[in-house]
């Protein structure tokens, strides 16, 4: 008799790994971000951030694009995102100003930290959610990991765009800590809120201005090339202002569906 064949275990599969390679990269850029900052190396400490949010939101679409998703992935994924925008930013702030107040300091980096991970936990959590009305609509709960983190470190590109112009007096004013901690705070706010905030991926274009949304693309990468810390600042401050304008559409779209729901089905008629 022949013994049975035995099948040897399922791999990870070759696909997922380009898109698990870019969280990983993500991951080393945020923790290089901590390195920099304790060299006092504040520019290079805010890129590698912005390096990381850039791997973040490639990682997924690459993932998607070669059909290499995994929960694997997704777990590596958001590990990634609690490391590179929410404990990393969170050091680098308290390096750069907390540190003045080492006790409050240290709290408001701590919730930062904390809050953004709640925030993934609350994310992964619903994953698997058949009903999730905001995403069906578009639109999501809270801002994301990444679009927090950089508008924590508003304060050091206002800070940088001082240096530049040459004003060390209002730049010693935007590094003190009871300026920095409260700002910190509402972003941590922001991020574990249930405020409805837009959500770029599912934005559909018109055919008629899908030039001008690639011209102003191709201008805003310029001006992040050219003058990088006046343009962060612009998107934050535009980010910012439209998130009550997302959370009254959304409030509309809820009326709506409510109203088509209270609304009675029309029955057959009788024969």
């Amino acid at each position: 008799m022949r013994r049975p064949v035995r099948r040897r275990p399922a791999g990870l599969p070759l696909r997922t790994i380009a898109p698990n390679a870019l969280t990983a990269l993500a991951l080393c850029s945020g923790l290089t971000g901590v390195r920099f900052a304790i060299a006092q190396d504040w520019h290079m400490a805010v890129v590698m951030i912005l390096i990381a949010s850039v791997l973040d939101g490639v990682d997924g679409q690459v993932a998607r694009l070669l059909r290499g998703t995994s929960r694997f992935g997704a777990e590596l994924d958001s590990l990634s995102d609690a490391i590179s925008f929410g404990v990393a930013p969170a050091l680098i702030l308290y390096l750069w100003s907390l540190t003045n107040a080492p006790r409050f300091g240290w709290i408001c980096a701590l919730l930062f930290a904390v809050f953004c991970a709640m925030r993934l936990a609350r994310f992964n959590a619903q994953i698997d959610a058949t009903e999730q009305p905001r995403k069906a609509a578009g639109y999501l709960t809270g801002i994301p990991a990444p679009a927090g983190a950089i508008g924590a470190m508003l304060p050091l590109y206002l800070w940088f765009v001082t240096e530049e112009m040459g004003l060390p007096e209002l730049g010693g004013w935007l590094r003190q800590w009871w300026l920095v901690a409260p700002w910190m705070a509402f972003i941590a706010l922001l991020m574990i809120s249930s405020v409805a905030t837009f959500s770029w991926a599912s934005l559909r274009l018109r055919r008629n201005i899908r030039f001008e949304a690639l011209a102003v693309i191709v201008a805003i990468g310029v001006a992040l090339i050219s003058a990088p810390w006046p343009t962060l600042i612009g998107v934050c401050i535009i980010y910012l202002g439209l998130i009550p304008f997302s959370a009254r559409n959304y409030a509309r779209i809820r009326r709506q569906r409510a109203n088509m729901s209270a609304a009675p089905k029309p029955t057959a008629p009788l024969p």
